[in-house]
């Protein structure tokens, strides 16, 4: 994919409106991965990174205090569940694995209810006995954006699909709400099937 910068705003355009979409929020290690991981996924509309867990006021990147690195995703309930969300992140952890930092823990948070009730049966399902897993099962009390030169760490590498969205106009605060973005940060990732044809630009790269 090399999109043109009016490919960048048709894309982002037609994106679902964010009413029409849910949210899920995700902490497993280094937030990098996942939100190339998770922009792969068919229906996540927007992907961004930052801190949640924690009871310290306005956590950063230098000062995370006792918050954990987290991912927070909006996307389709009609292309994709909170069930296939969940999978994908138990799928691309160790759940029995315990972090030697909390800023790496690895947290499933939940925004209701029914979430709680959907990562509880995920994990339940796990071959492994409930007391050896370590993964942790919160409340999303509060989720704090990181800084801009964490958003999208993939795609930042990539100059060709930087200078696009320059092109497009795009500010820091755009990219990191992209649907493009998400979507062109997994490519750039190296993911399988983060393609779509409405971004298949016909420049050279540069």
């Amino acid at each position: 994919m090399n999109p043109m910068p009016e490919q960048i705003r048709a894309y982002d355009a037609a994106a679902p409106d964010p009413t029409a979409t849910e949210t899920a929020t995700v902490a497993l290690g280094c937030f990098w991965g996942p939100d190339a991981r998770f922009g792969a996924i068919d229906g996540v509309v927007r992907t961004r990174v930052g801190y949640a867990g924690g009871t310290d006021d306005d956590p950063t990147y230098d000062a995370i205090g006792d918050h954990t690195e987290a991912l927070q995703v909006t996307y389709d309930p009609d292309r994709c569940s909170f069930v296939d969300l969940v999978a994908v992140a138990v799928d691309e952890h160790d759940p029995t694995g315990a972090s030697r930092k909390r800023q790496y823990d690895s947290i499933l948070f939940h925004h209701d209810g029914e979430q709680a009730a959907t990562i509880a049966a995920a994990l339940d399902d796990l071959p492994v006995d409930r007391d050896a897993i370590a993964t942790r099962v919160e409340r999303l009390d509060g989720f704090t954006v990181a800084e801009p030169y964490h958003q999208k760490f993939q795609l930042r590498s990539k100059r060709w699909i930087t200078d696009t969205f320059d092109g497009a106009g795009y500010d820091a605060t755009d990219v990191r709400e992209s649907p493009a973005a998400a979507v062109l940060n997994a490519y750039a990732g190296g993911h399988e099937g983060a393609s779509d044809p409405r971004l298949d630009g016909m420049r050279a790269r540069g």
